[in-house]
């Protein structure tokens, strides 16, 4: 992990944010036997000494409570992508919205594959854009047969939109937030 980042010990486990120590516990021995540096086929110290420090905060309960304060901010931070509300609309800032959906979805596709929805409230959190301006985003996805949207409200990606998803870049570092009117330096085009 690069020295600034903060890192995502859950991302590193492959588990949910909401996994119970049982979990985490089963999930860390499958890890720990693949990436022990003994084991020659697949053996890491890196990936290793990684997982061992994750697992090692999330079986912590008083740890765990701790990072995950922190975890929260960071993702909170991480996927916004508008620094004030009125840098929401027109077209550029429709094409983040989008992209920022599609990650989210495909993320939480990835670490949770038993629960890969995510609500119009995670998103709105998420991504710091008021729901409002997430509806026609949303209508354009499900549209274009990016995402599904079941009849509880619940979003996810489907098969087009994993391979959307994976042909534009992650923007994971959003240091430089759109201003209004503002055009990013790279507009990464979806749909």
């Amino acid at each position: 992990m690069q020295a600034g980042v903060f890192a995502d010990l859950y991302e590193v486990l492959q588990v949910s944010a909401n996994a119970d120590p049982d979990t985490i516990h089963r999930v860390f021995r499958i890890l720990a036997q693949r990436w022990h540096p003994d084991n020659r086929e697949t053996g890491s110290e890196e990936m290793f000494r990684q997982i061992t420090d994750a697992y090692s905060t999330l079986s912590d309960p008083e740890r765990r409570a701790a990072y995950d304060v922190q975890h929260r901010e960071a993702r909170r931070v991480t996927w916004k992508i508008f620094d004030q509300t009125n840098a929401t609309q027109g077209a550029e800032a429709e094409k983040r919205k989008r992209q920022g959906v599609l990650q989210l979805l495909y993320r939480k596709r990835l670490v949770s594959p038993e629960q890969p929805t995510m609500t119009l409230h995670e998103f709105e959190e998420l991504l710091g854009v008021p729901k409002e301006h997430l509806e026609f985003c949303l209508w354009y996805l499900k549209e274009g047969g990016y995402v599904t949207r079941s009849d509880n409200g619940r979003t996810s990606i489907t098969l087009k939109g994993v391979d959307l998803a994976e042909t534009t870049p992650e923007r994971r570092e959003h240091t430089h937030l759109l201003a209004a009117g503002a055009r990013p330096a790279s507009a990464v085009r979806v749909g």
